[in-house]
């Protein structure tokens, strides 16, 4: 009979990979702390596999398709980001068994065998299991790219996942990736949530996760936690296993968390927790991530494969025309790319709405562009730095 031996949730924030200068270094560093010694719990537990529940940032999944489930079903899980890729090993039998059991139980799951993963499965592949060779079944959920399924239906699903392994022989972990507060590419980018995250920590901390999974999408959004979709699956499989907060970072723009709830070990509340208020008072009145209008596919799909091919990175730099005039771009659509050099990052500490926010593009796929774009700028100038400090010696 199988069975869940280990169950976390953690942070995959993007800054992870590059620690850009707008981060502060101690805080990223406790999150990696933090991840790898969940990892070591990882070890601990001895899993035949681990499932690894992700949402997408317009990374894998863009508006040609996209899925409200889907599981990576092919021989390898490959994974993406900011220069470092990764081939982990799919268990087969486990994910063709999901596959098939879980459309039998009512949802309609989608897969495919080739995807290339994003941040999300790529943080939890790089700190977590590490070189562990351990097999992965890496499960997606739409949490950016409305409409979205509910935390309802994800804790349902997550019942199903539990039912599928207790009928089966291997030993399995869940990493749950995502969260927590955080609106990346809005207005309220530089202000997170945090007294939202200290009660939803509370919550879990006495296993009361029906709590959060009676929370709405219009909720969710409105304290910037959608991608705490994927920890709803996980409620969903363990129950009411109370967890643990390995690590809580209050950046300027995201509450970072990592929580364990397999194995128990009895560290008690966390300050996040015990100083929580009873309850959390919702306003109303936001929404954030909206279904993007096909008016401004365009202008989407440029950001988007931007993100991919680093000769377009390099190309929106230096020869914007020609990439205006390869995507059927207005003039008005071209000129308002120009605003994905703005390296200003002060404005959005001030909560202003992006430009390209406002022509159209989707929030968190404009701002992933902008973070691809920036780390480029910074790799340009170093290596023209060189180039003159080599020629001022000689």
């Amino acid at each position: 009979m199988g069975k869940i031996v280990a169950a976390f949730a953690t942070v995959h924030a993007p800054q992870l990979f590059d620690f850009p200068p707008s981060e502060d270094p101690k805080q990223l560093d406790a999150d990696i702390a933090a991840m790898r010694l969940i990892g070591k719990d990882l070890e601990e537990s001895k899993p035949d596999a681990v499932i690894v529940i992700g949402s997408d940032h317009l990374e894998t999944f863009f508006l040609s398709s996209v899925p409200t489930f889907a599981i990576m079903s092919g021989e390898f899980s490959h994974a993406e980001f900011a220069g470092r890729k990764y081939e982990l090993p799919i268990h087969q039998g486990l994910a063709e068994d999901l596959l098939d059991k879980l459309m039998h139980a009512g949802f309609d799951l989608g897969y495919s065998q080739d995807a290339v993963l994003g941040h999300a499965f790529a943080a939890v592949y790089e700190w977590v299991i590490e070189k562990r060779p351990i097999p992965v079944v890496p499960i997606f959920v739409n949490a950016y790219l409305p409409p979205l399924p509910t935390a309802r239906r994800c804790a349902e699903l997550g019942k199903a996942i539990a039912k599928v392994i207790a009928d089966r022989p291997e030993r399995v972990a869940i990493v749950a990736s995502g969260g927590m507060s955080h609106f990346p590419g809005t207005w309220k980018y530089p202000k997170p949530d945090f007294d939202f995250d200290h009660w939803a920590i509370a919550q879990m901390e006495k296993g009361n996760h029906q709590t959060l999974i009676n929370l709405t999408n219009e909720q969710l959004d409105e304290v910037g936690n959608t991608e705490m979709l994927s920890w709803m699956i996980l409620f969903g499989a363990i129950g009411n296993e109370p967890g643990e907060l390995i690590t809580y970072q209050p950046t300027w723009h995201h509450g970072h968390a990592v929580m364990r709830f397999l194995p128990h070990k009895g560290t008690g509340p966390s300050k996040e927790g015990a100083e929580a208020a009873a309850k959390y008072e919702f306003k109303g009145g936001y929404e954030f991530y909206k279904h993007p209008s096909p008016a401004a596919y365009k202008l989407n799909k440029v950001l988007y494969d931007s993100r991919k091919k680093r000769e377009l990175r390099l190309r929106l730099v230096h020869d914007l025309p020609s990439v205006a005039k390869e995507y059927g771009m207005t003039p008005e659509e071209a000129k308002v790319l120009e605003t994905l050099q703005d390296d200003d990052i002060e404005k959005f500490r001030d909560g202003q709405v992006h430009p390209l926010v406002t022509a159209g593009a989707h929030p968190l796929g404009m701002w992933m562009a902008v973070i691809r774009i920036h780390a480029e700028l910074r790799k340009l100038r170093a290596a023209k730095a060189e180039v003159e400090k080599a020629g001022a010696t000689q």
